[in-house]
């Protein structure tokens, strides 16, 4: 399986534009720029779509985690938090919430670390990830 994106850029760094669009279309055209990226412009960055993408891979592990433990969440939700200085990026936090019958905090926390461990994106980064969960 393969997954695209591509991107589109004119001008210099500060006052340029560009666009990302995703092979399934979802993104199309996606406006981004310097300042959606260092300021707060309208638009999307590369960073955050990082966030994103590590949100979405950690809860779905998290939920096939869960299954391969006898339990089935009736929600989850992971906000992901890339922390960058110096144009680096320095780790990513997973905060996830999550509700589930019948589990007790320390099965829930085990499933979390080993899915912050282990989810595709977790594995193909090299920065620190951290994480912590609640029950509601």
């Amino acid at each position: 399986m393969k997954r695209t994106a591509s991107a589109h850029w004119e001008g210099d760094l500060k006052a340029g534009k560009g666009n990302l669009t995703t092979q399934s279309s979802i993104l199309n055209k996606t406006q981004y720029s310097f300042n959606t990226r260092f300021a707060d412009g309208a638009g999307t960055n590369p960073e955050e779509l990082l966030a994103a993408s590590h949100a979405g891979c950690f809860t779905m592990a998290v939920s096939m985690m869960l299954g391969q433990s006898g339990f089935t969440a009736t929600a989850l939700d992971t906000v992901a938090t890339v922390n960058m200085e110096n144009l680096a990026i320095i780790g990513i936090h997973l905060s996830i919430k999550g509700k589930i019958p019948n589990i007790t905090s320390q099965q829930f926390s085990e499933i979390i670390k080993n899915a912050e461990k282990n989810c595709i994106i977790s594995r193909a980064l090299n920065v620190p990830i951290t994480s912590d969960a609640t029950l509601i």
